[in-house]
């Protein structure tokens, strides 16, 4: 795995209802804005702002392999942001886990920056969790 010194991340959850089928969607960006790598995962039956976790936690995750100096991920879920950055607290009991273990991830990295950005911002990261949930887990290309 190649050393970037920085890496941007875009993740998106996506649940086709509420609780519904659920996928994941990651981008890995270098810092020159170079795709090192795209992951879509199938989550199952999720809600939403689970399937966003999911996301970032995997993207997380990715990042280490990297051995970056600083990530920067973008997502398009206001609640998760918040949440991660301590402006809102975590009280479903579902979501606790998920939470812990995404700071958990962020904490092994050098610096970590998670914001919001506006969906239409975040396209990419959609389409790919999208596919993830069309795929029902088996392995399929997605366009760049």
């Amino acid at each position: 795995m190649t050393r970037a010194r920085h890496l941007l991340i875009e993740t998106d959850g996506a649940a086709r209802g509420n609780p519904g089928l659920a996928g994941a969607g990651v981008i890995i960006k270098d810092g020159q804005g170079h795709v090192l790598e795209t992951i879509g995962r199938f989550l199952g039956v999720s809600t939403n702002n689970q399937a966003e976790y999911r996301a970032l936690i995997i993207g997380l995750e990715a990042a280490e392999r990297y051995h970056p100096e600083d990530v920067t991920v973008q997502m398009d879920s206001e609640l998760v942001v918040k949440q991660m950055n301590g402006q809102y607290k975590v009280k479903h009991p579902e979501m606790i886990p998920l939470y812990s273990e995404a700071v958990e991830h962020a904490a092994r990295l050098p610096r970590v920056t998670i914001r919001y950005v506006p969906r239409e911002r975040n396209r990419g990261a959609d389409e790919v969790a999208n596919v993830a949930i069309d795929s029902r887990g088996r392995r399929v290309a997605v366009s760049e």
